[in-house]
């Protein structure tokens, strides 16, 4: 990995949804890196058994909706000791779909119940090719399991990939969210 450059800082704080738009609030998303890479560190739902997940826009941010495919495999845990599995999970797989992905589901809403993750995202300012991303994400499950997710795939488009929003599929949430560029 290259050396890390902190972009920016966003905290939610009951709040429906976090964006990361291009030339907003001081928010680089274009050709000045080749990798951009968010740390996400306690985001905590509003609502139990809550989703958090992600779109792109081509727009600035009026719109999110841009077409990706992806795929999606997890590993978990609970804390009983009697599941534990490494599996494929196609219900979170979109194929050129414009709904938002998943990256972790299930997450509790208990005050030691949140989920940590990392999030690349792979020249968004590039014209001829689409854009790739991946994530890791761990997150305490309001059903009491360690489960570690792996989201990956592209986005679906030649234009410039120039916003990112992360939000819950239910409710509000609390977090952090860091932006870096990688050089």
């Amino acid at each position: 990995m290259g050396i890390l450059t902190l972009i920016k800082t966003l905290t939610a704080d009951d709040d429906s949804s976090l964006s990361f738009v291009d030339g907003t609030s001081d928010v680089t998303l274009d050709s000045t890196y080749d990798e951009y890479m968010f740390v996400f560190t306690n985001i905590n739902p509003a609502t139990d058994n809550a989703t958090f997940e992600f779109n792109g826009s081509t727009d600035g941010g009026t719109n999110y909706n841009v077409t990706k495919t992806t795929t999606m495999f997890h590993a978990f845990h609970n804390e009983g000791d009697s599941a534990t599995g490494l599996a494929y999970e196609n219900s979170y797989d979109l194929a050129q779909s414009t709904s938002e992905q998943v990256l972790i589901a299930g997450l509790g809403n208990g005050s030691d119940e949140s989920g940590v993750g990392i999030f690349h995202l792979f020249s968004p300012a590039n014209t001829t090719y689409v854009t790739h991303f991946h994530a890791t994400f761990n997150g305490y499950l309001s059903s009491d399991y360690s489960h570690q997710a792996f989201p990956a795939g592209y986005f679906n488009t030649t234009s410039a990939v120039d916003a990112i929003q992360f939000r819950m599929n239910s409710g509000n949430f609390d977090g952090v969210i860091q932006l870096f560029g990688i050089s």
